[in-house]
């Protein structure tokens, strides 16, 4: 995934009000961007980090600035959870997820039961499955983990995924690393470890789990390739 336009630097002041950012552009200028994360962004907000912001000047934004991206622990990355579907969408179409090539079409946020799934995709002769994607930001050791803030959200589309695994069908959840700098992925049980559990009995009934790390540039976004999972024991 491409942006519009390369990202401008600055450096972080603070996060309030959890969508708002206040920055300083490396050119002298104070902004106030959108931050699209909803969640805690644990060790991602050291003061005066380094960031990336894009500026789209829409009289129907209420703000011009995006922040996207952050430096954290040397490397960079990307925070927009909102474009984590766009990513995958792109590395689907590409092959690049090669656990789930053999598809003819997709569907986002596509309705199962009382919910919806972020991708369904389908053969000639219909549905073949379900994928969730997860936007992983947050580093522990050497390893990519998720959550980093407790998610009934996601241990709901953990049994949503398992419905669909029961019912016959293809069943994967997409854990899209963003930033490059961590060996493998694991659930981050010491925050949530209902969702911990939730992932190893969803993974012992059939549902796919995939991990795949991104390079995180100021011109875009990209899946690398597929990282190892340490999956905690049932």
């Amino acid at each position: 995934m491409e942006y519009p336009t390369p990202l401008l630097s600055g450096r972080l002041r603070k996060r309030y009000k959890r969508f708002l950012a206040d920055i300083v552009l490396d050119s002298g200028e104070a902004i106030t961007a959108h931050c699209a994360n909803s969640g805690s962004m644990r060790g991602l907000m050291a003061d005066n980090a380094r960031v990336r912001v894009s500026h789209e000047p829409d009289p129907k934004r209420k703000l011009a600035w995006s922040w996207q991206q952050v430096e954290a622990d040397g490397a960079w990355v990307g925070i927009h959870t909102g474009l984590a579907n766009r990513i995958a969408e792109e590395a689907l179409l590409a092959g690049q997820i090669t656990e789930l090539n053999g598809f003819s079409s997709l569907k986002r946020e596509a309705r199962y039961g009382d919910s919806r799934l972020d991708f369904r995709l389908d053969g000639e002769n219909g549905p073949l499955g379900y994928m969730e994607v997860k936007s992983v930001t947050l580093r522990i050791g050497a390893c990519a983990a998720f959550p980093d803030a407790v998610t009934t959200r996601g241990q709901r589309h953990l049994e949503e995924l398992r419905r669909a695994r029961a019912e016959g069908l293809d069943a994967s959840l997409l854990f899209l690393i963003q930033r490059g700098d961590c060996a493998t992925l694991r659930a981050a049980h010491e925050i949530d470890p209902d969702y911990a559990a939730g992932l190893r009995r969803a993974q012992d009934d059939g549902v796919r789990i995939l991990a795949y790390a991104c390079d995180v540039t100021a011109q875009g976004v990209t899946v690398r390739g597929p990282t190892p999972l340490e999956m905690d024991p049932a």
